[in-house]
C-alpha cells in the first residue's frame, strides 16, 4: 500500500481556483492509478477524476469536465488536481485515492486500497 496525503483545500468564491496535491509514498509511484474522489454533505463519494500511471489512461466526472484537470509527476511522486471555475456545488471533501490492479484500467471506488485522509474545499457562492 502508499501512503497518501492531501494538501491545497479551502475557502474559495465561486469562479475562483485552487489546486490540490497528494504525496505518496514508496519507490513504484509511477505503477499506481490515482484518483481523486469527493465527499460531500449528505451525499455519496463520488469519483472527480483518475490518471493512469503512464497518464495513458484519464476520466473525468461529466460536472468537472473542462474544468478540473488531473496531472501527475512521477519524479517527485504528486498527483494534482487543478480546479477552475468552480462552483458551490463543488463544496466537499476532497480525496485522494491509489490502485495498481493489473488487467484493464479500472476506476471503481473499490479499486483503490489507498486513501488519503481528506482535504475540505469550500465553495462560498
Amino acid at each position: 500500500q502508499v501512503q497518501l496525503v492531501e494538501s491545497g483545500g479551502g475557502l474559495v468564491q465561486a469562479g475562483g481556483s485552487l489546486r490540490l496535491s497528494c504525496a505518496a509514498s514508496g519507490r513504484t509511484f509511477s505503477s499506481y492509478t490515482m484518483g481523486w474522489f469527493r465527499q460531500a454533505p449528505g451525499k455519496e463519494r463520488d469519483i472527480v477524476a483518475a490518471l493512469s500511471g503512464s497518464g495513458a489512461f484519464i476520466y473525468y466526472a461529466g460536472s468537472v469536465k473542462g474544468r478540473f484537470t488531473i496531472s501527475r509527476d512521477n519524479a517527485k511522486s504528486m498527483v494534482y488536481l487543478q480546479m477552475n471555475s468552480l462552483k458551490p456545488e463543488d463544496t466537499a471533501v476532497y480525496y485522494c485515492a491509489a490502485h495498481r490492479r493489473l488487467g484493464s484500467w479500472t476506476i471503481g471506488q473499490t479499486d483503490f486500497g489507498s486513501w488519503g485522509q481528506g482535504t475540505q474545499v469550500t465553495v462560498s457562492s
